[in-house]
Parts: C-alpha cells; sequence; structure tokens
C-alpha cells in the first residue's frame, strides 16, 4: 500500500527504486481524522508526514493573545516544508499543522528522514522544491495581511478553500472562519454579511456559497 501511495503521489521517489525500498521499510501509513493536531507548535519534530488523502493546515500561533493565523495548506502528494526545515535545524516548531479534512498520511520517523536526505539528493531536490511552492503561499499571505483589507483578505481565503475543496459552496461555520484567520467571530459575522449584501456570497445555516 505504501508503494502504490508513492506512486500515485510522489513518482519522483517513487522513480528511485533504492529510495522506494528504503521509505517502504521505514514508513507506516496512518489515519487522522478531521482536528487532530499532527504537530504542536513548540514541539520537537518526531516525523515527516507525506499526505495522501485529505487536507491539512499550518498555522502560526501568536504568543501575545493565542490567536492563530492560516499560513498555507496541504495537499495530497505534499508535506510540511516547515517541519523539513525545523528537523535540518533541530529545532522546535514554530507552526502548528491540524487535519482539516480527515486524512491518510505516510509518516517517516525524522531520524529515519535525515538519513534519507543525506543518502539521495532526490530526497532534497523535493524538499526544496516544496519550500519554494511554500515560500510563493506565505508571500501571498504576508501581502494579503499587511496590504488587503479585511473584506478582500476574507474573499481571498473563501476563493482558495473553494478551489481546494472543489466547490463554491464550503461547508463552514464563521467561527471557523474567524480561527483560520486569527480573527473574531462577530468581525466575520459582519464581513460576510457586507458581502452577502453586495452579491459577493449567500449565506446558509453551516454554509457559505461563492457567487463570483
Amino acid at each position: 500500500m505504501i508503494a502504490k501511495a508513492l506512486e500515485n503521489y510522489f513518482p519522483d521517489l517513487a522513480k528511485i527504486p533504492a529510495l522506494k525500498e528504503e521509505l517502504i521499510a521505514i514508513s507506516s501509513i496512518h489515519t487522522f481524522e478531521a482536528g487532530t493536531v499532527i504537530l504542536k507548535q513548540g514541539g520537537y519534530i518526531k516525523v515527516i508526514p507525506l499526505l495522501i488523502s485529505g487536507l491539512a493546515k499550518v498555522f502560526k500561533e501568536e504568543a501575545e493573545n493565542g490567536n492563530e493565523v492560516l499560513l498555507y495548506y496541504i495537499k495530497p502528494g505534499e508535506s510540511c516544508a516547515m517541519s523539513m526545515l525545523t528537523l535540518l535545524r533541530n529545532d522546535k516548531s514554530k507552526i502548528k499543522a491540524v487535519i482539516e479534512e480527515d486524512a491518510e498520511v505516510v509518516v517517516i520517523p525524522s531520524d529515519k528522514a535525515l538519513k534519507i536526505a543525506q543518502k539521495y539528493p532526490v530526497w532534497n531536490a523535493f524538499v526544496y522544491e516544496l519550500i519554494n511552492q511554500k515560500y510563493d503561499e506565505l508571500l501571498n499571505v504576508v501581502e494579503i495581511l499587511t496590504f488587503s483589507n479585511k473584506d478582500k483578505r476574507l474573499l481571498e481565503y473563501l476563493k482558495k478553500e473553494a478551489k481546494l475543496k472543489g466547490s463554491k459552496t464550503i461547508k463552514t461555520t464563521h467561527q471557523h472562519i474567524a480561527y483560520d484567520l486569527g480573527s473574531s467571530r462577530e468581525v466575520i459575522s459582519r464581513l460576510l454579511k457586507k458581502m452577502e449584501n453586495e452579491g459577493l456570497v449567500k449565506l446558509r445555516q453551516g454554509e457559505v456559497e461563492i457567487l463570483s
């Protein structure tokens, strides 16, 4: 099963026979329910996750008030770029990762992942490409947080959620959106109502539909 998962979602890793066999030998597949915290901020990296189904989100927790800001998503065929960087530095994690949708994950023990990195250049190429990709997402977050008003930030968030989940109707709550954006439910509810009046979204119980 691990072999098939690598072939389907991580073909660049699977195409090297020796690496593929080693990953099969050291890895295991775990199922996580939505809401599961798979990496705590302030903890050491114990495993490297390779997502093969579902969706995960990576947050930065603000020390002053405990609010959390969504940094980027982890989709099938991806891993957590920040986890890999933190592991290489043998540092404590500065982010938190949470399963958004029920997920299957190929789990690699951190000490084994370090040995893989020393032996196989293709693994490092995979890591660098992932870091570049997530760096672009982080820049987009910084731009929205720094230069955009709250309306635009919320709309960008909703569009990204819709794209990831393949539907213009997003099953969510105002509280959940507030959690992702490091805001309050009252602020999000007010902004959503304003957007509905402007014809941008349609609000229903437990759902937000994007109209434009």
